[in-house]
């Protein structure tokens, strides 16, 4: 059985909590698209509390869509108010993408100026509607490029991104481990993967890591699957790069409803996450795409016994 984490939140740099032995969890949330949104969310995250999670990432968006610059300031104050008024440690999100130098160093001195500790450095989406990513005149190609320049100047704790099945635009599976490498030689401290579904790929991707000398922390990410429309050829995991296990599309193909599925993704997702501490992951970073439930109930099913489906 797993213990969830005893952390008193406070001020923290999220590289140490993995050097403490045990379990890190978090979950990940997005910036709402309105003001009645965001109070909805402010539950959500309130809710999380007694849960006692050692940090939540919110996500930065790209300018693909009509109020987007905005939901990147709510970014901001959302990290803000995780950190200062709901006593949960933070992390901010942050991309190139749409974004020069300059942009990027005026909401580092905010976050930095909010006691934020905790960024992580992400290339970003290409823009809506196009199949390869396009550097911002005055930005960076690249996360390793981001990283980099974070650290330069700021003293955060950067974190990166992993991708344990491939990212989507690379041409070999070992590329994303020299860039895995890279990332940690420009000052990353943790690795977070991508979402996948199958543990054999995240244990696989650790390996050949560990081989190439990435030393750092590599935190799977994991979703429950939560509606049969995520696992269309247009959907969500689709266009992530994540391969949905057969077994696992089976089962989710032959539910009668929309219950039944996220039952289905909670019980997959949960022997999953038992795997992967088993195996030897330093914890689970949830996404949760801001519907919470499935993803507490996984969080709070590893502290219990509970009869779940292989997720090999």
């Amino acid at each position: 059985m797993v213990t969830g984490p005893v952390h008193e939140n406070g001020p923290m740099r999220i590289g140490d909590a993995y050097r403490g032995g045990r379990p890190v969890f978090s979950f990940e949330l997005m910036p709402p698209r309105s003001e009645k949104e965001f109070d909805a969310l402010h539950r959500t995250i309130a809710a999380l509390k007694p849960l006692h999670p050692d940090f939540v990432s919110v996500t930065y968006p790209s300018l693909s869509r009509p109020g987007d610059a905005e939901r990147r300031e709510w970014t901001v104050r959302l990290v803000t108010d995780i950190k200062r008024d709901i006593g949960i440690e933070a992390m901010a999100h942050l991309t190139a993408s749409d974004n020069t130098a300059e942009t990027l160093a005026a909401t580092l001195d905010r976050l930095e100026a909010r006691g934020i500790e905790n960024v992580i450095a992400l290339r970003g989406d290409p823009a809506l509607g196009h199949g390869t990513f396009t550097p911002t005149p005055g930005g960076f190609a690249h996360g390793v490029e981001l990283a980099s320049f974070v650290r330069s100047r700021w003293s955060f704790c950067v974190a990166g991104a992993a991708y344990p099945e491939g990212h989507p635009e690379s041409a070999d599976p070992l590329d994303d481990v020299r860039y895995a490498k890279a990332k940690q030689d420009a000052g990353v401290e943790v690795l977070i993967t991508n979402m996948h579904f199958q543990t054999d790929d995240y244990f696989r991707f650790v390996r050949r890591a560990r081989a190439a000398g990435v030393t750092v922390p590599i935190v799977p990410g994991v979703m429950p699957i939560t509606s049969a429309k995520q696992l269309r050829p247009t959907g969500m995991f689709a266009r992530s790069g994540a391969t949905v296990a057969p077994r696992l599309r089976a089962l989710v193909e032959a539910a009668r409803d929309e219950d039944t599925v996220q039952a289905i993704g909670i019980s997959w997702a949960l022997a999953q996450c038992r795997e992967l501490l088993e195996g030897g992951a330093p914890g689970i970073h949830f996404y949760t795409l801001n519907r919470s439930r499935a993803a507490y109930a996984v969080y709070r099913g590893l502290t219990a016994s509970v009869p779940a489906v292989t997720a090999r």
